[in-house]
């Protein structure tokens, strides 16, 4: 089986290269590109999952529906999509970019160092969830503005990407209960795809 691969970036967010997923994750984990994606059923409720107690970075973390890296080549809006399969047997509707350059970098208590350049995206469920037990330990559907009023109060334990994430959707919100889009073309150069989803 090849090994997964992540895509490297300078600071600018250029790739510049890439290696392999489980090599470059540890306590100097380069630059790289990954996304994370919120959710949402149409009740107005975000998918929110505790990450596996067994996982290299962040284990029994709660957090954002799910997270992934684009493989090089691969758009990154088909990269969520394949993700939310992969990781919960989701298929998704009503993909939306929402924060194009999120970025943040965290270490974990195993000292395992998490460094990336994160476009954060929304979209509908369209499918029931099944996750996948390797990847998630627990699921849970949440009104999303109860989420956000526990994490910006942090009544809500989450993990420190979503928290920041959850911060900045805040204020990205629109009458309707979703979130303002951005453009594609606000990604990182890495990021931005051929085509649109």
């Amino acid at each position: 089986m090849t090994a997964e691969l992540v895509i490297l970036l300078d600071e600018s967010g250029n790739a510049i290269g890439s290696a392999p997923k489980a090599a470059t994750h540890h306590a100097r984990t380069p630059l790289h590109l990954a996304f994370s994606c919120y959710v949402l059923d149409r009740a107005g409720r975000v998918l929110i999952t505790q990450r596996a107690h067994d996982k290299p970075t962040f284990p029994s973390v709660w957090t954002n529906s799910f997270c992934g890296h684009p493989s090089p080549g691969e758009d990154i809006c088909d990269a969520v999509k394949r993700r939310a399969e992969q990781e919960l047997r989701l298929t998704l509707e009503g993909l939306v970019l929402t924060l194009p350059t999120f970025r943040y970098a965290a270490t974990g208590a195993n000292g395992v160092r998490e460094n990336e350049l994160c476009p954060v995206f929304t979209a509908t469920a369209a499918s029931e969830v099944t996750p996948d037990r390797s990847e998630v330990a627990a699921v849970e559907w949440v009104p999303w503005r109860s989420f956000r009023d526990e994490v910006l109060a942090g009544e809500r334990a989450v993990s420190v990407w979503c928290a920041s994430q959850v911060a900045r959707m805040a204020g990205r919100e629109v009458d309707d209960g979703g979130f303002a889009p951005a453009a594609l073309d606000e990604l990182p150069p890495a990021a931005r795809p051929a085509r649109h989803p």
